[in-house]
């Protein structure tokens, strides 16, 4: 018989995410979450709900939702439950319904990102449309690190790929990732 415990969740933080380590160094991120529900009655009138869920984060996803996420900003998290229970010394018995997140993303519904710069130029004039040089035979590359070429680019070219690389990098910063360039 298989077993199933997945749930996704799509809401906004209540808190900023709280990093912590624990004694074998481990990142823990403790965050809280509000996800609501709208509908009519019978009547028409419109009602809503807010139902608020504690989520865990391990490891570097703990520490890049420390790193980028913050109070009210809407996310998406994929994850499982669990049950916790313990006693308090009077013998007093609790439980408690914990999410751990396997996958954090922040939701881009309501973003209003200017993207008008970073979309290309869609005209048919040919002087327009910029140089191609074909980076895939090997014998034209680019050492990104130095920005020197090693085969016959164009400065142009060259300019333009070290821009994107730029770019990327300072894209990445923001989401604390890594670029590699080949």
């Amino acid at each position: 018989m298989a077993n199933l415990n997945q749930i996704y969740l799509l809401g906004n933080l209540t808190r900023d995410p709280e990093l912590r380590y624990t004694n074998e160094g481990m990142a823990i991120v403790e965050m809280g979450m509000a996800v609501n529900k709208r509908w009519k009655d019978a009547n028409g009138d419109e009602n809503s709900v807010v139902d608020f869920f504690n989520i865990t984060v391990w490891n570097h996803l703990a520490e890049n939702c420390a790193g980028s996420l913050k109070k009210g900003d809407r996310i998406m998290i994929c994850g499982h439950l669990n049950l916790r229970s313990w006693e308090n010394k009077d013998g007093k018995k609790y439980n408690i319904v914990n999410i751990t997140a396997d996958v954090a993303a922040l939701s881009l519904e309501f973003n209003k990102a200017n993207n008008h710069e970073s979309r290309p130029d869609r005209t048919n004039s040919s002087e327009d449309k910029p140089d191609r040089t074909d980076y895939s035979n090997g014998s034209d590359k680019t050492d990104i690190s130095n920005g020197k070429p090693e085969g016959k680019i164009k400065k142009k070219d060259l300019e333009k790929k070290q821009d994107s690389v730029s770019a990327a990098q300072d894209l990445a910063a923001d989401y604390s990732l890594e670029v590699v360039s080949r």
